[in-house]
This record gives structure tokens, C-alpha cells and sequence, in this order.
């Protein structure tokens, strides 16, 4: 970490507080697995002051098991409700509904609408289409269950960070190309969507903090399998990036940010610029001095301000 701190110009504000920063090693599964659960934990535990908390079951896909969802609903407010269908991120390998358990209360209060945080299946035990078909899955039982939960079915937006945002706008192709829910809008944070790691940053990026490229190879090999990241069969539901400009046409209007020293940082780049020339809606943002997961510095100003333009933008997308 000091390595890192000496190497990059990092915002003041985040290099100060690196220390407090959870390391993030997948190179042993269920050690993170395990790590994680015990900080997720007393995070889950949190009251969340004006929002319901909810956990449901719905149906998975065909022959496979119930998904999880934590649904986060504002206390007195009527419905029927915007909605932001809200994948974690964690490499494919790790995580849970509960991951962004309060960033998902706070959007929940901010946007005044209903939150529902996704579960799906995990790498390397499930790989490609597993995660992907669970998500979608969830997603479709939003809309089925959109009275009882008081959503708007026209009125939905995915969102995703990281892995969680490779997920999300590979629902939203499913959505197209299968006639599913009407999604609005896909927010995409520091998104993961090319497994082939040959851009810039991905190469220079080896000791960034939270994310670096060797964390970014053994999560696509969990996902895709060994040996197959890189290689000539990867489908762009798997790996967005891969889509051409007609299979990216039709999707959802889309905010894109990313963050300066992340070896996810161009793809997020390229990947909003390809949705652009494909005639999607796509806003842009780079917030300078920060890395992948900044976000857990939340006292930050950057991350203030990327968190307002991130609300800005889903409240625009999802006025009636």
C-alpha cells in the first residue's frame, strides 16, 4: 500500500484513509467468502431510519435454485414506485444481497424509490450463464410482483458495480433480445465487461488498492473457466465489451463512471463509447484521484460527488 501511495496520485482524502481499506484477495475463494461474511455482518445488523428491509425468495431460473433479494422500500411513500434493480459486485466470486446494504438504503431514501438487491450464484462453483440467468430471473419477478411491491413495471433501472455492473447490462440485453421488462435506464460503476484485459490500464494497474490486473485475471477465469478468457468464444452476454455496435443498439440509456487509477478503467471507457456509436444515450464520468471501490470512503468529497451525479442521473431516468 505505500508502494501504491508513492505511485499514484491518489485524492487526498482516500490516500489518508488506504489504512482502513479491506484488502481484497481471490485467489482463495472460500478464505474471501469468509472474510467478507464476517465484515458483512454487523453491516446487515444496521437500522436503516425511513426504509423497510425485506428478504425474499423468488423462483431462479428453470431447474435451478430460489434466488435471494433484499428489497429496500421508503417508509411512507406511496406507490406504485420507481425501482433499481441493484446487482453487487465481487469479482463473480463473492458477495451477497447484503453488500451494498447501505448504499442501498441511502439510494432507497434519496430516489424515494424501491431498491431490490439481487442474489445469484457464484463462480467458480457456477460459471457463465448461472450469475447472469439468476439476475434476469430476479428481474422478471419484479415485474411479475410489481403490485405487491408497488413498483412501476415501466419505470425500472439496473444497476451494477464492478462484476455487478457486467451483470446488469448483460440483463438488459436479455431484456432486448427476449422480449423481457422494459428496463429505463443502466447505471454501470467501474464496470468489469472485458475479459480479454488488454487495455491500458488493465496492463499498468498491477498494485492499484481494493483491484488489480491479477485480481481481474483469476475473476474472469472463475467465471468464463480456465483458459477461456481472452479466447475467440466468449459471448458479449458474458463480456459486454465483445458486442458489436449492433448487438448494443436498442439498449437502455446508460451512465457510466469510472474511476482514474482502476485497472477497469478504460473498458468503462471504450464500453461507454461503444454503447454511444451504437446510438444509446451514454454519459460519461472520471473521477480523478480515485481507485476501484473508492466508494467505502464515503466521507470523501469525490465520492460525495460521484454518489450526487450517480442519483442525478437515475432521478432523470426514472421521472415518470
Amino acid at each position: 500500500m505505500e508502494t501504491a501511495l508513492r505511485r499514484y496520485a491518489f485524492d487526498p482524502e482516500l490516500a489518508a484513509a488506504l489504512a482502513m481499506v479491506p484488502d481484497v484477495d481471490i485467489s482463495d475463494v472460500p478464505a474471501a467468502r469468509a472474510a467478507q461474511a464476517g465484515q458483512l455482518a454487523p453491516v446487515a445488523a444496521l437500522p436503516t431510519p425511513g426504509v423497510d428491509v425485506t428478504e425474499r425468495l423468488v423462483p431462479g431460473p428453470q431447474g435451478a435454485p430460489d434466488v435471494r433479494q433484499v428489497v429496500y422500500r421508503p417508509q411512507g411513500v406511496a406507490g406504485p414506485l420507481p425501482a433499481v434493480f441493484s446487482v453487487h459486485g465481487g469479482g463473480f466470486v463473492v458477495g451477497t444481497p447484503y453488500v451494498d446494504h447501505e448504499s442501498n438504503a441511502r439510494l432507497c431514501l434519496r430516489l424515494g424509490a424501491v431498491v431490490v438487491a439481487a442474489g445469484y450464484r457464484l463462480a467458480p462453483e457456477h460459471r457463465h450463464p448461472d450469475a447472469l440467468e439468476d439476475c434476469y430471473a430476479g428481474l422478471c419477478r419484479v415485474v411479475e410482483d410489481a403490485g405487491a411491491l408497488g413498483v412501476a413495471p415501466d419505470r425500472i433501472a439496473v444497476s451494477g458495480d464492478s462484476a455487478g455492473a457486467a451483470l446488469a447490462t448483460g440483463v438488459a440485453m436479455l431484456a432486448r433480445d427476449r422480449g423481457g421488462p422494459k428496463i429505463r435506464f443502466q447505471h454501470l460503476s467501474s464496470p468489469a465487461v472485458d475479459d480479454r484485459l488488454v487495455t491500458a490500464s488493465s496492463v499498468e494497474f498491477t498494485d492499484t488498492p481494493v483491484w488489480n490486473r491479477r485480481c481481474a485475471e483469476l475473476s474472469w477465469a472463475a467465471y468464463l473457466g480456465p483458459g477461456v478468457p481472452g479466447s475467440a468464444d466468449v459471448s458479449p452476454y458474458a463480456a459486454p465489451a465483445r458486442a458489436d455496435a449492433a448487438q448494443l443498439a436498442g439498449l437502455p440509456p446508460a451512465f457510466v463512471s469510472v474511476m482514474e487509477f482502476d485497472p477497469l478503467r478504460d473498458e468503462g471507457i471504450a464500453y461507454a463509447r461503444a454503447l454511444r456509436a451504437a446510438g444509446v444515450a451514454t454519459e460519461l464520468r472520471l473521477y480523478e484521484g480515485t481507485f476501484h471501490g473508492a466508494a467505502m470512503v464515503r466521507h470523501a468529497a469525490v465520492v460525495r460527488r460521484a454518489s450526487d451525479d450517480a442519483v442525478a442521473a437515475l432521478a432523470e431516468a426514472l421521472t415518470p
